[in-house]
C-alpha cells in the first residue's frame, strides 16, 4: 500500500484528510500566553483568528517534532508500505528536513520525499493530485515524478490585506513589507523558488482581483487537467469574484474552496484570500 504524508501546511483538517486517504503531522503555534496549539487540531481557524486579534505578540509558528514523522515512518516499515511525503518549502519551514532526519532515525528506505517549494494551497494541490495518481494505481515512485514535473507548474497567488504579519513572522524582507504596505494598497504575492515575493500591488479592493487575474494569465493561465483551489482566512465571500472570474471568464470549472490555516495565516494576516493553480503546461 501507499500512504500519502503531508504536514498541516497544506490546511487540510482531520476530517477532509481521513476522507482523501492521507495522514497530516501537525506544525505548531505559541500564544504570547505560552499555550502550543497543534495546527488544525486544537483550534479552528476562524476561533483562532478571533485569538490572534486580540493578541499583543504575535504568535510563533514551529515544525513538528521528528518523533512524529519517525512513528508513521516506521509503522510503514513495520506493514510494508511505502510513502509519499509531501511537504511546504524548505526556505519557509525546517519541516521536510525534520522528516528526513526522522526517516534517518528510524533506518527506512520506504520514503519518498517531495519538497513542494510551495504552500497553503499550493502544497494542498500536490497533495490532492498524489491521492488521484494513488487511486489510478500507480507506484510510489510514479507518484513522486509526477509531482516533481507538477511542481514546474505549480502557483501561488493572494492578495495580502496587511502585510507586517509576513514582515514580523520573518517571511518577508522589511524593506519591501514597508514599501507594499502603503495606506489603501493591497499587496499582490506569490511563491517563486520556494521563498514569498512580492508579484504587485494595486489600489483598493476591486483594483486588487484586477491585479490577481492579471497574474493568473502571466503564469500561464489554468490547466485543465486539474482544478484550482482557492482560499481565505476569514472571509469566504472574497472567493466569489476568483468563481466568477474562473467559470465566466476562462470557462474552468469552480475552484474547491478552503479556510487558510493556523499556520500559515498567523504569517499571512486575517483579509487574506488566493488562488493555486497549475498552468497550461502542465499535463499527466
Amino acid at each position: 500500500m501507499i500512504r500519502i504524508l503531508t504536514d498541516s501546511a497544506s490546511d487540510i483538517l482531520p476530517a477532509e484528510a481521513e476522507q482523501l486517504g492521507v495522514t497530516v503531522i501537525p506544525l505548531n503555534v505559541t500564544l504570547e500566553d505560552g499555550t502550543v496549539l497543534r495546527d488544525g487540531v486544537d483550534m479552528t481557524p476562524t476561533v483562532y483568528y478571533g485569538v490572534m486579534a486580540r493578541c499583543h505578540k504575535l504568535p510563533t509558528t514551529s515544525q513538528p517534532s521528528p518523533e512524529l514523522f519517525q512513528r508513521f515512518f516506521l509503522e510503514a516499515a513495520a506493514t510494508g508500505d511505502e510513502v509519499v511525503g509531501i511537504f511546504l518549502s524548505h526556505e519557509l519551514s525546517g519541516t521536510c528536513q525534520c522528516a528526513r532526519l526522522a526517516a534517518d532515525m528510524a533506518n527506512v528506505d520506504n520514503v519518498l520525499f517531495v519538497d513542494s517549494e510551495n504552500v497553503c494551497l499550493g502544497e494542498s494541490l500536490l497533495v490532492r493530485l498524489a491521492v488521484q495518481l494513488r487511486d489510478a494505481g500507480k507506484t510510489a515512485g510514479q507518484i513522486a515524478a509526477t509531482l516533481e514535473h507538477a511542481k514546474e507548474h505549480l502557483h501561488l497567488v493572494a492578495v495580502i490585506d496587511d502585510l507586517k504579519y509576513l514582515r514580523k513572522g520573518g517571511r518577508l524582507p522589511a524593506a519591501v513589507a514597508v514599501a507594499g504596505g502603503m495606506l489603501g494598497i493591497k499587496p499582490l504575492i506569490t511563491i517563486k523558488e520556494g521563498k514569498v515575493v512580492m508579484a504587485g500591488k494595486a489600489r483598493g479592493l476591486p483594483g486588487a482581483y484586477v491585479a490577481l487575474f492579471k497574474k493568473i494569465e502571466e503564469l500561464g493561465g489554468i490547466s485543465t487537467c486539474a482544478d484550482a483551489l482557492a482560499g481565505y482566512t476569514l472571509a469566504p465571500r472574497e472567493v466569489q469574484p476568483i468563481q466568477t472570474y474562473l467559470q465566466e471568464n476562462l470557462g474552468r470549472n469552480e475552484a474547491l474552496v478552503r479556510q487558510i490555516g493556523c499556520v500559515i495565516g498567523t504569517h499571512a494576516g486575517p483579509g487574506a484570500f488566493g488562488l493555486a493553480f497549475l498552468d497550461e503546461g502542465f499535463t499527466f
